[in-house]
């Protein structure tokens, strides 16, 4: 899965990107420091997996990864080309999901606006929506030929792709819009899932209060989007750290567990993703599904092959394998079990695929 940091220049995003990804993309207070994008690859904690390559002890272990992509900061006007407003918003249409970084802090740095945080929120929001707006009215003139010859299905995707252009007019997010999964084929910015990050000062992480966070959360629980509370800037200082001072610091700070660790729980959540695994002696891996994926989906992400031929699973649950000490052991008890392509994977299920090539 790709996450893309978005934000207004100065807002903090390179900073967190490298607190994130410990790559150190270059980081200064003036617009377009970043203008291609930093991509960073960071793996998904998940004390399970780590079980169950302790109970195995395989050759060779593969953990879940999640790609973080630092995207150059958006300015007012970008959907009309201002700054390098086309070619970032390019970039944020390859992404799974968007983290939208807030400026919740005072620095002597320029800032795109100097009004509160939920102003900074509408101007990328309401950039991203004239993107989209210039989307759909491209799909409106395709459809207006059929739909004038009498196409039902044309008409009636004429007439809620009106609805939707309305609400794309007035800043409002497609995520919202009912029934947007029939414009799928779009790729609409502002229908891709959306985390809010406040992005808040060293005191006020110590001061655990801050009014800009506050209307932060605010905004993206009125537009149903996950939110996290984040100083980049101390984060940034943390992953500079040795373990120990890491922990000492988190300690002091009242910090419960890295940024990282709680960006990608946000991210899995925002995305309704879930792991299962495949383990044996060569390898134990992690893999990424959907919620309620089902077995023949959960094998055509390991191999297309694995779908096309797929026969049936060997699944147990990642608690009952380390209670029962082996495969062996557990096969024993009866608790491996055989599911059939329609049967839901669960969140820590352990598989192995039987598959015709």
């Amino acid at each position: 899965m790709k996450i893309g940091l978005v934000g207004l220049p100065n807002a903090g995003k390179s900073t967190l990107f490298n607190a994130l990804t410990k790559i150190g993309a270059p980081v200064a207070d003036y617009p377009f420091t970043t203008i291609e994008p930093n991509v960073g690859f960071v793996t998904v904690p998940d004390d399970r997996f780590e079980k169950v390559v302790e109970l195995i002890e395989p050759k060779k272990t593969v953990p879940a990864v999640m790609r973080f992509v630092d995207i150059a900061g958006l300015v007012k006007g970008a959907s009309q080309g201002e700054g390098l407003g086309n070619q970032f918003l390019g970039h944020i249409r390859e992404v799974d999901a968007i983290v939208h970084v807030v400026r919740c802090f005072d620095t002597h740095g320029p800032r795109e606006t100097d009004d509160s945080p939920g102003s900074d929120i509408e101007i990328i929001n309401f950039e991203l929506a004239l993107a989209d707006l210039a989307t759909c009215e491209n799909r409106v003139k395709r459809l207006a030929k059929p739909a004038k010859s009498g196409d039902k299905e044309s008409i009636v995707l004429l007439e809620e792709l009106n609805k939707l252009i309305e609400e794309l007019s007035l800043g409002h997010l497609a995520s919202n819009f009912p029934g947007i999964e029939r414009f799928a084929d779009l790729c609409l910015l502002t229908a891709k899932p959306m985390i809010f990050a406040a992005n808040i000062s060293e005191d006020e992480l110590r001061a655990d209060q801050t009014g800009g966070a506050a209307e932060v959360k605010k905004y993206a629980e009125s537009h149903g989007c996950d939110h996290i509370v984040i100083s980049a800037k101390v984060e940034a200082e943390l992953a500079d750290l040795d373990e120990d001072d890491r922990e000492e610091f988190r300690t002091e700070m009242g910090i419960d567990e890295s940024s990282q660790n709680h960006f990608i729980k946000v991210a899995y959540h925002t995305l309704g993703l879930m792991s299962f695994f495949t383990a044996g002696p060569e390898e134990v891996r992690a893999w990424t599904v959907k919620q309620k994926a089902t077995a023949v989906e959960a094998a055509g992400v390991i191999h297309t092959d694995f779908a096309t031929g797929f026969i049936k699973a060997e699944v147990i649950g990642y608690s009952e394998l380390l209670d029962a000490g082996s495969f062996s052991a557990a096969r024993d008890l009866g608790r491996l079990r055989l599911e059939g392509k329609n049967y839901l994977v669960q969140d820590g299920d352990v598989m192995h695929f039987k598959f015709n090539c």
